[in-house]
């Protein structure tokens, strides 16, 4: 059975090229990089549900575990050659093909009739208001060479093209281009 693919296991995978480590540093350089912006390590378990995958498929092996005096086990996980080989291969893939992604936004907005077009423009003018400011803090000057912040340019062009589509859709909302009654939604279905 093919090994499933996930962005964090592939920011697992290339952290353990470096050295052999446990969870807990491997979530802590995760924050500590600002990868916690591109996968979700929010939830501490996360990282420890995706090492056991990775652990089940082959990937990553158990190195060693260890004991600290008055400190709880702590198990130190190493790729493995499939590990290696898979993480070249899932960045080969993930660099060259686009691939089905599902983030909140487009359904948002294919949802959008249930509210009045004065409530989607002012929501879309606070969305504006939220990405000037992530932009603002990607646009920080930070003293790594281009290479470690390739996925911050990703993200600041992104977000500017995200910002002037808004503007011209709150512009064509607040002019009235862009309208619906205010019934739409109710009903049409089953026509």
């Amino acid at each position: 059975m093919p090994v499933r693919r996930s962005p964090l296991a592939l920011v697992l995978l290339v952290l353990l090229t470096e050295a052999p480590m446990h969870p807990y540093r491997m979530r802590e350089l995760i924050k500590e990089r600002a990868k916690d912006k591109i996968v979700n390590v929010t939830q501490r378990n996360s990282v420890y549900q995706a090492i056991d995958r990775l652990t089940r498929d082959g990937l990553i092996q158990v190195h060693e575990v260890t004991r600290e005096p008055g400190r709880p086990e702590r198990t130190v996980y190493a790729l493995t050659d499939l590990g290696a080989e898979t993480a070249v291969s899932w960045l080969r893939e993930m660099l060259s093909t686009p691939s089905a992604e599902y983030p909140d936004m487009p359904a948002a907005l294919s949802s959008i009739p249930l509210l009045s077009p004065e409530e989607v423009a002012a929501c879309l003018e606070a969305r504006v208001r939220a990405l000037r400011a992530e932009l603002a803090e990607l646009e920080v000057e930070v003293p790594l060479p281009r290479l470690f912040l390739l996925e911050d340019e990703y993200t600041a062009v992104l977000r500017r093209a995200e910002v002037g589509w808004l503007e011209s859709v709150v512009a064509d909302l607040r002019s009235g281009e862009l309208s619906w009654p205010a019934q739409w939604p109710r009903g049409s279905a089953a026509d």
